[in-house]
């Protein structure tokens, strides 16, 4: 008899420390999607911030909701034909998209009101909404976008675009970083702040950007900020992001491991406590 409670008790000890499974279901634009598509980075990258977060949680099963050009407005409008999953937990990370096709962000009554997706606020409040369709009690982690410097694809150089550092549509990035944090404060939601975080700042973005000086046209080694403004030519140009350059992003807005190391390492702070 004794043996059989002392065999219950040591079973019963083993499935107490037996971290429970949790199902994550990440939203996002391309940051996210490349998680499952590394060979679109050059094989630049060698895995995403999903993978990396597993490795050290295994007790978390994730879905990739990421897709890859999207902004949140299209996220929302096409949010009940995405299949998303009942979940655990909910990440959403989203707005630099938006910021660059110039989407109209809007105010904080627009997601209170839940006014459509014509602006970045109301989009959100239609993903969350579903979210809460689907569970009631998940819990719901906001991603600020992050900063971004001049962007050139690195499978078409015709596919750029100049970084953070200025407005686009006369709104800075900052404001959509702003906005994802309001949101979550006025949610009571945990919010990882990409875009504040000095480890990912403009100038760790990159170590340089190759180019050809203006007068001679002999290629040099431009920091930020001194390569703003200097002419890029997507048809006669080299890449002008070599291998030696790639600082937290590979092509001046993806994350490249050590990116993605350092947005993984903030989720799985948070993660562990679920």
């Amino acid at each position: 008899m004794k043996k059989n409670v002392l065999l219950v008790a040591v079973f019963w000890l083993a499935c107490s420390f037996h971290p429970k499974e949790i199902n994550w279901v990440a939203i996002g634009d391309s940051i996210t999607y490349l998680n499952e598509h590394t060979n679109e980075t050059g094989n630049r990258v060698t895995k995403g911030y999903m993978t990396r977060v597993v490795e050290k949680l295994p007790n978390i099963r994730y879905s990739n909701q990421g897709h890859n050009g999207w902004t949140a407005i299209c996220i929302a409008a096409d949010i009940e034909k995405l299949g998303l999953l009942r979940a655990d937990v909910y990440s959403i990370f989203l707005g630099t998209n938006d910021w660059w096709a110039g989407k109209p962000l809007g105010r904080l009554s627009d997601y209170e009101n839940n006014t459509g997706n014509t602006t970045v606020y109301g989009a959100f409040r239609t993903i969350i909404n579903k979210l809460r369709s689907l569970n009631a009690h998940a819990k719901i982690i906001l991603i600020t976008p992050m900063q971004r410097t001049d962007f050139v694809y690195i499978a078409n150089f015709k596919n750029n675009a100049y970084g953070s550092y200025k407005e686009k549509n006369s709104q800075l990035l900052e404001q959509f970083a702003d906005a994802v944090k309001i949101i979550g404060k006025t949610e009571h939601f945990t919010v990882v702040d990409l875009y504040h975080n000095n480890a990912i700042a403009l100038k760790q973005l990159v170590k340089y950007k190759r180019l050809k000086h203006p007068q001679t046209g002999i290629y040099q080694n431009y920091a930020y900020p001194k390569y703003i403004g200097i002419p890029f030519n997507p048809e006669r140009d080299e890449y002008p992001y070599p291998v030696d350059a790639i600082g937290v992003t590979y092509d001046g807005l993806h994350p490249s491991d050590k990116g993605y190391a350092i947005i993984t390492d903030m989720l799985v702070t948070i993660l562990k406590k679920y």
